[in-house]
């Protein structure tokens, strides 16, 4: 559910809150980045950030998902990564941003300058801490994207992006019940991210389907049926390796 972000809402009560990089902070250091918070809403399709850019603010995405892409000289451009709620835009102590970041559905950050917070991160442990916590999941991430691009069939790379998506955003009204969830991306987006096919992205959507692992209310809504299939599509263990 969206809701309405202006500056008077406060911190506590940021349906972010406990997941980015505010969730261990305690009351003076919330206070603290309360002070210093504003937030900026983006567009479906509209730059936020360019590579080489100065970077004047970061950031945490508080609703929406936005694209992380780069792009080769000869004009080439492959998405590398996705940011959804609670994942952090910037890096304290770099100057410019690595990346295009792009709003892939409506985006709402919420932006700190940049020299501010460095100053916060170097005053207040619970943000740095957590920084760091994030950091290291970004790095677990791009250890399984190498996985998935370098070994992964197209049906177990379609499955891993489903429950990829799914894990992050599901919430605990979800819980009780089937999950649905609306798809922030189209399908040519999907396959540029996955590095195939529209048409195999769109048959493999389908043979989930016509299995009653996913179902379909529209081209942008989705319902997992059976997140034990949907792992089990994956290629991926209980534990989290691949199946032999």
């Amino acid at each position: 559910m969206q809701i309405a972000l202006t500056a008077a809402v406060r911190c506590a009560e940021c349906p972010i809150r406990h997941r980015a990089v505010c969730a261990r902070c305690d009351d003076d250091e919330l206070s603290l980045l309360e002070g210093m918070k504003t937030y900026k809403t983006f567009k479906a399709g509209q730059p936020i950030l360019w590579r080489g850019d100065d970077l004047v603010f970061v950031a945490s995405v508080v609703q929406g998902v936005a694209a992380l892409s780069k792009t080769l000289e000869d004009g080439r451009t492959q998405m590398v990564g996705l940011l959804l709620p609670s994942d952090f835009i910037g890096r304290p102590g770099r100057g410019q941003i690595d990346f295009d970041v792009t709003a892939t559905t409506d985006v709402t950050l919420c932006c700190f300058d940049r020299k501010p917070f460095e100053k916060l991160v170097d005053d207040t442990p619970h943000v740095a801490h957590r920084l760091m916590e994030l950091a290291l999941d970004e790095l677990d991430a791009a250890r399984d994207w190498m996985l998935l691009l370098g070994r992964k069939t197209a049906r177990e790379k379609i499955a891993t992006f489903i429950q990829m998506f799914v894990r992050r955003t599901h919430t605990d009204e979800q819980a009780a019940g089937p999950d649905q969830f609306n798809m922030p991306m189209t399908r040519d987006q999907i396959a540029n991210y996955l590095g195939l096919t529209l048409e195999t992205v769109s048959r493999q959507f389908n043979s989930l389907k016509k299995e009653g692992v996913i179902s379909f209310g529209d081209r942008k809504t989705f319902t997992v049926v059976d997140m034990a299939a949907l792992h089990n599509a994956t290629g991926d263990d209980a534990d989290g390796g691949m199946i032999d």
